[in-house]
């Protein structure tokens, strides 16, 4: 299969597996860590909050170059170099750090600890089923994606309306679909290298790393957001 010339030596299928996982956590995690760091300076920056919050547009203005970054990387990803794809997903986790520096002023110290904490913990058990489980979850997995475009849209029409009730409802929801999203897309992930290996595609398995990161990475961060909001917690 070449893939040699990722790792500069000759590896079983089973040990690229395992090789190119380990890469999709190190990305995922050095991601995140630039969100986390990113979202604290821009939490003790006077001028960079005033900057995002003082325009309720460049907020949402930021929100929407996300959006258009995850929607640009995962279209082009073939077409991208490999440097490319790396700098736009470091793009993607600092704008992400910039948006979520709210959290940091909304939430108390304690309640994001806690959710970080839950997070990990839910992340970690989901993604190990993902990963060791026999089942195929492509059933399951398009069943939450169905759900998450129901979710997107009730939370849309909450933004408006401001439904309590709706509000709740969104939460346990999201947590639901996030929960099953990691155990599918992490065996999306392991079963990429699987189904080049079985039609004698070659491909690059940095890159593969790479969307598998970035999947991982948006279940996490999602993952948290819906823990966060079901602990409360808020600051008066």
């Amino acid at each position: 299969m070449g893939y040699e010339k990722y790792y500069g030596e000759k590896m079983s299928a089973e040990r690229v597996q395992q090789v190119t996982m380990s890469k999709v956590y190190g990305w995922m995690t050095l991601a995140l860590m630039v969100s986390a760091l990113t979202a604290v300076y821009t939490a003790s920056s006077e001028a960079m909050l005033s900057l995002i919050l003082g325009s309720k547009l460049r907020f949402v203005g930021l929100g929407i170059a996300e959006v258009a970054l995850v929607v640009y990387v995962s279209a082009r990803i073939s077409r991208l170099s490999f440097s490319t794809a790396a700098a736009l997903f470091g793009l993607y986790a600092v704008l992400n750090g910039v948006t979520m520096s709210v959290i940091l002023l909304a939430y108390s110290a304690s309640t994001i600890y806690a959710a970080f904490f839950s997070t990990g913990l839910t992340f970690g058990v989901m993604s190990f089923v993902g990963y060791t489980t026999n089942r195929d979850l492509t059933a399951i997995g398009s069943f939450l994606l169905m759900a998450l475009v129901g979710l997107i849209i009730a939370t849309l029409v909450n933004l408006f309306f401001h439904f309590t009730w709706m509000e709740s409802l969104i939460t346990y929801a999201g947590l639901f679909i996030f929960v099953g999203l990691t155990a599918y897309d992490t065996q999306n992930v392991k079963n990429a290298l699987a189904y080049s290996e079985a039609a004698g595609i070659a491909v690059d398995t940095r890159k593969i790393a790479l969307m598998g990161a970035l999947s991982l990475y948006l279940d996490f961060v999602n993952l948290f957001l819906y823990i966060l909001r079901l602990l409360g917690g808020r600051r008066g």
